[in-house]
């Protein structure tokens, strides 16, 4: 088995989101570009939002759950973003962020549901198979699942024989229990994964997901904490949480992933020193064999 990363932890701002922020916001009307931007994020949303805000001069406004990961909350700040913290979770603040749009007439910018981010983080994987045009097994990380729904339509749109699947922490599985049952649904949303998190699945990803995706996967926190260590140790990658999922997933399904090529997306590589600190003490004696 082959395995290749791609390293989206290099990106700008840390994470693969900032294809889709640069490709919304560069195609906003001027009349939405005046009235400013407006995101619910645990961090990589609002940080390509705000990166692509700067770029082209609009206001954004960044809600975010109250303990949000604070180097991703001065990253917000370092690029002129607007921060306003609600709730504890995710959809605590993403609820607050539609309630502000609403009152203020601020351009709403999903994190899911919006064509132009599919169409911005698809192109990673555009970029992945045109390096390494053998793959055929991509694993991709998934929170609302736009990164997945770029992923397929991306995949798909070169060779049908390319086999997509999606990784979500069982901690918060809305995503995949979507999915599998076919509609959305919600779910408890546990993981301590900022990337991974989200207690609702969303509309527009989960219909190209049903459509092109192949295969889903749960991982626990745990794998998702040594396969951190494992990309610092072997594949000398700082991750984040969501961006080591795809090596915890190709772990567990090592054996169907025989003389197979496989190419795992790290999405991104903001982790927390606290994350670090908490895989670092986990029992860290397991080898990859």
């Amino acid at each position: 088995t082959e395995v290749y990363i791609k390293h989206e932890n290099c990106q700008p701002v840390g994470a693969f989101k900032v294809r889709g922020g640069i490709n919304l916001v560069s195609r906003l009307s001027k009349e939405e570009k005046e009235r400013g931007v407006i995101v619910a994020s645990t961090g990589n949303h609002g940080q390509s939002i705000a990166y692509a805000s700067k770029i082209f001069d609009v206001k954004a406004i960044v809600v975010m759950p109250e303990k949000s990961n604070p180097g991703k909350v001065a990253a917000l700040r370092a690029l002129g973003a607007e921060i306003v913290f609600h709730g504890t979770k995710y959809d605590e603040a993403r609820v607050h962020c539609e309630r502000l749009a609403n009152e203020h007439g601020y351009r709403y910018v999903h994190s899911g549901d919006e064509p132009d981010l599919i169409a911005g983080v698809g192109t990673e994987t555009l970029e992945m198979l045109q390096e390494e045009p053998g793959i055929d097994t991509i694993i991709v990380p998934v929170g609302g699942g736009s990164g997945a729904a770029g992923t397929c339509i991306a995949a798909k749109s070169i060779s049908s024989e390319i086999k997509v699947i999606a990784v979500q922490s069982e901690a918060s599985p809305a995503a995949h229990d979507s999915w599998r049952e076919g509609r959305l649904v919600e779910r408890p949303n546990r993981t301590l994964v900022e990337g991974l998190s989200t207690g609702s699945a969303f509309e527009l990803p989960q219909r190209i997901l049903r459509e092109h995706l192949d295969d889903f996967i749960l991982v626990s926190e745990q794998e998702i904490m040594q396969a951190l260590l494992w990309m610092i140790e072997h594949a000398h990658t700082l991750a984040e949480g969501a961006g080591a999922a795809p090596l915890a997933a190709a772990y567990r399904i090592r054996s169907q992933l025989k003389d197979r090529k496989v190419g795992l997306i790290c999405s991104g590589g903001n982790v927390s020193l606290e994350t670090l600190r908490r895989a670092l003490s986990a029992d860290s004696n397991k080898t990859i064999g």
